[in-house]
């Protein structure tokens, strides 16, 4: 990913729930408040220097590793896939609170409404619990699981509260300590029902590893291969997946390495590896990617991958732009019938129109965006 799958924006109840509501037809970017919804939002990938929270470093580039790499033209497939409207995945589960669905709502009269609502509104993406409130998560959880179950669909659940995330960036915070994020995980778990549902375990948290030490580093690591081992004891019909960055970041062998001192090559915690969260690299580089992490990996022959397709559509740019880049497109629909041997799903784990920073607030549903993406 970039620098982080997500920025933590300012919220201002215990709940720590986030949505954005816009009486203003003419509004362009909608204004976050917070809601009793069981919804956080997904958020960006890292900020700009100007809208960095007071307690980050600011910086003027990320780390070129973690830049978004060049990518070629867009095949024929892929262009022929990106001009048409995609059709609702199914199996997964569309949450009925999100940033998106809020503007759709209020915006009815909006020119722009229609392709916004037809090809991002109606598809299913991830919820994020990236606050850290121990007192609430059960329960936040639950009413995502227990929707999906309603409806016979697949949630998809991202805990985001590993301590030290984003390595004291913009996106810091989560749990104070270690121990604290276990028990945080333990009530997070308590939530998950005994329907399908998937989990996208800690984005950021494996492929940034390289900025602790090595102590640090083993104790991250034994933490989140608990993590895997309580989610899939509490339902074992969980599907745990481990960050393995994006095509364009780390070796596949070093990835790989980390993964598996991270737990994800045991049944008993892991069903295999996420990538591009966030990010913008094209499904055919992350799918060949993913097939070589998992052959290093080793471990069960049923470990697969699933891909975040929400902004790949396009590639990433050639000049390696991480914010709200322009002359990016959706990816392919969120789904659980790829097609493609191990890979497990596409998905949408970054909703479409939340932006980065550049063309709107940090984390906030910018309908601007949305429609370039989406047009």
């Amino acid at each position: 990913m970039v620098a982080a799958a997500s920025v933590v924006v300012a919220i201002g109840t215990a709940s720590g729930m986030l949505s954005a509501l816009d009486d203003r037809q003419d509004s362009d970017t909608a204004r976050p408040e917070v809601t009793t919804s069981p919804y956080l939002a997904p958020l960006p990938a890292v900020p700009t220097p100007s809208s960095a929270s007071p307690g980050a470093s600011p910086s003027t580039s990320p780390s070129p590793k973690k830049k978004a790499s060049p990518t070629t033209s867009p095949t024929k497939t892929e262009t022929a896939e990106k001009r048409q409207a995609p059709a609702a995945s199914t199996r997964l589960y569309r949450h009925p609170e999100s940033q998106v669905l809020e503007w759709v709502r209020a915006n009815d009269g909006d020119p722009r409404h229609a392709v916004i609502e037809s090809r991002i509104a109606d598809q299913p993406a991830a919820v994020w619990f990236a606050d850290f409130t121990p007192s609430t998560i059960t329960s936040r959880v639950r009413a995502v699981t227990a929707g999906g179950s309603t409806q016979g669909r697949v949630p998809v659940v991202v805990p985001y509260a590993i301590p030290g995330r984003d390595c004291g960036g913009a996106s810091q915070g989560g749990a104070p300590d270690l121990d604290a994020y276990d028990d945080w995980i333990d009530a997070f778990a308590a939530g998950l029902g005994s329907g399908e549902v998937i989990v996208i375990l800690e984005p950021d948290s494996v492929a940034q590893a390289d900025c602790l030490s090595t102590g640090e580093r083993g104790r991250r690591f034994a933490s989140l291969a608990r993590a895997g081992r309580v989610l899939k004891a509490a339902n074992p019909r969980a599907r745990v997946y481990y960050d393995a960055g994006h095509s364009g970041w780390h070796a596949a062998a070093k990835q790989a390495g980390w993964l598996r001192q991270a737990g994800a090559a045991s049944a008993a915690s892991s069903d295999g590896v996420f990538s591009n969260v966030s990010n913008f690299h094209r499904t055919d580089d992350e799918i060949a990617y993913d097939r070589q992490v998992l052959d290093a990996l080793g471990g069960p022959a049923g470990l697969g991958a699933v891909i975040d397709t929400s902004r790949n559509g396009n590639g990433a740019p050639a000049d390696g732009e991480w914010c709200d880049p322009s002359g990016r497109k959706l990816g392919r629909t969120p789904t659980l019938s790829t097609g493609e041997a191990r890979i497990d799903g596409y998905l949408w784990v970054k909703l479409p129109g939340e932006s980065d920073g550049c063309k709107g607030a940090p984390g906030t549903f910018t309908p601007s965006y949305a429609y370039e993406l989406a047009r």
